[in-house]
């Protein structure tokens, strides 16, 4: 069962550091591989690792997490909404 709305259902209303983690090292690969960059950048910051969390903090990265519960269910979050809460607090 899929769970679609405007609401999250399924943990918690923000990113959690273990998909923060994997959100940063997944980009920063992408990165260091040659991928576009989403932001504009300063001269001084070079490290893709620097890079994918400045993404992240811009809210510029087109991502949804997907949490699933053991009984199978599962709801797709965009990044947005996870990145938006947690500005909110």
């Amino acid at each position: 069962m899929v769970k679609k709305s405007s609401q999250i259902y399924i943990g918690l209303p923000r990113l959690t550091r273990f998909e923060r983690a994997r959100i940063v090292g997944a980009r920063a690969l992408q990165i260091s591989m040659g991928a576009p960059l989403l932001i504009e950048i300063s001269d001084d910051t070079i490290r893709p690792l620097d890079l994918a969390i400045q993404e992240i903090e811009a809210g510029v990265l087109p991502m949804t997490i997907r949490r699933k519960l053991p009984d199978g269910t599962y709801q797709d979050i965009p990044l947005n909404w996870l990145i938006n809460e947690k500005k909110e607090d």
